[in-house]
């Protein structure tokens, strides 16, 4: 038993300290996106991951935080992604322990760049864990984003949007606030807080908006 641990700690070290084998890690990125990996931050990882299914989706896993001081990185990074051609993000918010209000603003950068040019692009969140929920929906952004369970229904997303009468027409749906007149955009119907006034709001399944 001693000596099979001897071996894994001693695999462990060579792994941490292994230019070799970091370097293979971070070739993988730059294999999906060239120069992906070209800058790097300790407080968050982002390993990149390509769908055989359908290769317009890239999942981005994400390990550590955004906050104020990385959120600059992380949105180069995933413009990187775009440039490459990629118009669907997945993101695997798994070991995503902490979102600022920064970060959150991150997303929603995303999911305007996806769009830029008229383009159908769109981003998914999945595996989100409590406290970072929470986050969105305080901030009353869980209604603008696209939020699944699993890589599976996430994928599924995608492939439901490309099928003709599979979405609403109404959604996305962009209007004014009743209350501050701060223009709002959703994804689906129900119940957010507008982000400027903190109000609720119940948007129905027909685009109709009244104070929730």
């Amino acid at each position: 038993m001693k000596k099979r641990l001897d071996n894994f700690l001693y695999l462990l070290y060579n792994i941490k300290n292994d230019d070799s084998v970091l370097g293979d890690l971070m070739s993988a990125n730059n294999a999906i996106v060239p120069g992906f990996d070209e800058e790097t931050d300790d407080s968050l990882k982002i390993t990149l991951e390509k769908v055989d299914s359908d290769p317009s989706i890239l999942v981005l896993r994400l390990t550590g935080y955004v906050d104020t001081y990385n959120s600059i990185f992380f949105q180069k990074r995933v413009a990187k992604a775009v440039e490459a051609g990629y118009k669907n993000l997945i993101f695997n918010c798994a070991a995503l322990n902490y979102v600022s209000s920064t970060g959150i603003g991150s997303f929603t950068a995303f999911l305007k760049l996806v769009k830029e040019g008229g383009s159908d692009g769109d981003i998914v969140l999945f595996e989100i864990q409590p406290k970072v929920y929470e986050v969105f929906q305080l901030l009353g952004f869980s209604q603008f984003f696209n939020i699944k369970d699993s890589l599976e229904n996430a994928i599924r997303f995608f492939s439901m949007s490309g099928t003709p009468g599979a979405t609403s027409s109404v959604f996305p749906k962009v209007f004014a606030c009743p209350v501050c007149s701060k223009k709002l955009k959703v994804s689906k119907g129900g119940k957010f807080r507008c982000s400027e006034c903190k109000t609720v709001l119940d948007v129905d399944d027909a685009g109709n908006v009244t104070l929730g």
